[in-house]
């Protein structure tokens, strides 16, 4: 049987020639512009992908993890509580140094020192005025602290307020021109427009549950918790927001000497200073995402690049092949690729070779149905034309004769034709399932040996095995399959002459059952050998011209091929003739089906 399954290379060419046009334009190149011109090609090849749905859900999905992941760092990082808890460790320890030299070298004694005559009279012989600097007051002068308060905090950035024992601020960094190299934006300035909003938005994501800070100015200091609590001689830290939304963080501990307090020193963070540092980390993990969507883009474009080109080349072709079902179009070979493109690739390159296979196969039998049937209808209606003309009984009789034979041979025709027209269609729907081949053999060789179609051949089956209980399973489907062993044994009783017998044995050759069915026949010429399974051929110079349909060998071969298995004939030889030349002993026909 010829093949006819090769793709036409005009029409290859051609869609080949198509394709490439389609997709790439030719355009002239600039010679000695050659990085322009890659550059070009490659902006031209990213605009077209950005069309592509996949690949905008490939990037969106990719930008859509890493913004997630991006924002989740920013809003539970924890480098703002580390940082207002560092700053208010260092402003402690500031506060205690600061405060250390205030107590030292910052304060004066009164105008007078203060002595109580009656203890001086009950001192004994020896004793000194004990106690004296528990009775002196020190107070502290801000006209000597302001220079050293001024050294202290000028490098620190920090704000300083000293407050007396009663509360009352005695010195504030603020009003000293010198602690400051840049002049300091006044209290009661209003905010611009921008600032107005985002002054709600970062109260609200700084404030959480930290207490509002409120500028006391020159009234008791003791409304700060932390003063009033250093006033009582403990250290203590706060952390409040203010009405921009910035942290302020203050802490404020004892001035003290000689076991007395003689004030309060608070220090405090100068308004969006914690803020900024905050934000300069913040712009920093901006700046790593923006970097690392970048190079997230560019793998996500050449991801896409590997799915959604491929796949768009193997829809165009599969398009294609809807319109231009006449006309072979290759389908993409990306097989090479071991995923699911390579799989899709495979997977329609073989539907398509099959449904040009088919389409092939439905023409040639269309075809040859139509060649087979109107050589009867020809005959037919010869003899019908005819019959008028006849001018005796015997020529009606003969013409009648005729028109049974050729109606009785389209009959046989179109039941044949039917039969192997739905054949593929039911193969397809039906499941296959486990068969036990010695139960159909035995089945089949005793219904031949009971009707013997009209002769007188018997039919003797054998099962070569290890023993009497091996099985011969195949999976299939039962009746096609003892269609297949049928028309072989009706084959050679018809080629058998009267009285002989046909032998069918069946035995397990490696991984497949073998059945062969031998006669005792005249054989097969060679020239017949291949073509004998070809449809509506037929080679039976012992019967009349249209006693047979020709398609049992070709259904024969069209259901073992269904079932992944081979048929072919032979002939037996026999033993050599009076000139030592070989002879045929019969034909036989071997079917080999995958084991079970």
């Amino acid at each position: 049987m010829l093949d006819r399954t090769q793709p036409d290379p005009s029409s290859n060419a051609e869609d080949i020639a198509s394709h490439g046009a389609s997709d790439h334009e030719d355009k002239p190149v600039a010679k000695g512009w050659g990085p322009l011109n890659w550059l070009k090609r490659a902006g031209q090849f990213f605009f077209a992908l950005s069309f592509s749905s996949l690949t905008r859900r490939i990037v969106s999905l990719n930008l859509a993890g890493l913004v997630a992941l991006v924002a989740s760092i920013l809003y539970l990082s924890q480098f703002r509580a580390g940082l207002i808890d560092a700053r208010a460790q260092s402003l402690l320890v500031q506060a205690e140094i600061i405060a250390g030299a205030i107590g030292a070298s910052a304060t004066v004694q009164t105008n007078a020192i203060t002595v109580d005559p009656d203890r001086l009279l009950d001192l004994k012989l020896g004793e000194s005025y004990g106690g004296m600097d528990d009775s002196l007051d020190f107070p502290i002068n801000p006209e000597r602290v302001a220079p050293v308060l001024s050294t202290l905090i000028s490098p620190t950035k920090t704000r300083a307020r000293i407050f007396d024992p009663n509360g009352s601020v005695l010195l504030d960094s603020r009003d000293l021109d010198s602690v400051r190299g840049f002049p300091l934006p006044p209290l009661s300035e209003k905010p611009g427009l921008f600032e107005r909003i985002m002054v709600p938005v970062r109260t609200y994501l700084n404030r959480g549950d930290l207490p509002l800070y409120r500028e006391l100015g020159r009234e008791n200091g003791k409304g700060y918790a932390e003063v009033a609590d250093a006033l009582q001689g403990q250290k203590r830290s706060m952390v409040r927001v203010d009405a921009r939304g910035e942290v302020i963080v203050s802490v404020a501990v004892p001035v003290q000497r000689a076991r007395a307090i003689h004030g309060a020193l608070m220090l405090s963070t100068q308004g969006d200073e914690i803020d900024q540092m905050v934000t300069a980390e913040r712009l920093a993990i901006l700046r790593v995402g923006g970097v690392a969507a970048a190079v997230m883009i560019m793998l996500s474009l050449l991801l896409a690049s590997t799915i959604a080109g491929p796949v768009r080349r193997l829809a165009d072709s599969a398009e294609r092949v809807r319109r231009r079902i006449k006309t072979r179009v290759e389908i993409p070979d990306f097989t090479r690729r071991r995923d699911e493109i390579g799989h899709l690739s495979g997977a329609l390159r073989d539907m398509t070779s099959a449904l040009y296979k088919r389409i092939e196969a439905i023409e040639m039998f269309a075809a040859d149905v139509a060649h087979e049937l109107k050589n009867p209808l020809t005959s037919l209606r010869s003899a019908v034309e005819t019959m008028p003309l006849a001018r005796n009984e015997n020529s009606r009789a003969r013409l009648l004769e005729v028109i049974e034979h050729d109606v009785k041979r389209l009959d046989r025709l179109i039941s044949d034709i039917s039969d192997a027209s739905r054949l593929d269609a039911e193969l397809q729907r039906q499941d296959a399932t486990p068969v036990d081949l010695r139960r159909l053999l035995g089945t089949l060789v005793s219904v031949a040996n009971e009707t013997k179609l009209g002769h007188d051949v018997a039919v003797e089956a054998r099962f070569e095995g290890r023993n009497a209980s091996d099985t011969f399973a195949v999976t299939g489907h039962d009746s096609r399959l003892g269609q297949v062993v049928s028309n072989l044994l009706s084959n050679a009783q018809s080629f058998s002459e009267a009285g002989s017998k046909v032998r069918l044995v069946c035995r397990r050759v490696r991984g497949e059952i073998e059945i062969v069915v031998d006669d005792d026949g005249p054989g097969i010429r060679d020239d017949a050998l291949e073509r004998i399974f070809e449809r509506f051929y037929t080679d039976r110079p012992h019967q009349g011209f249209g006693q047979n349909s020709g398609l049992g060998l070709s259904i024969s071969k069209q259901i073992v091929d269904a079932h992944g298995g081979r048929i072919w004939a032979e002939n037996r030889a026999g033993p050599a003739d009076e000139d030592g030349a070989p002879t045929v002993a019969g034909a036989r026909f071997v079917v080999r089906l995958p084991a079970l």
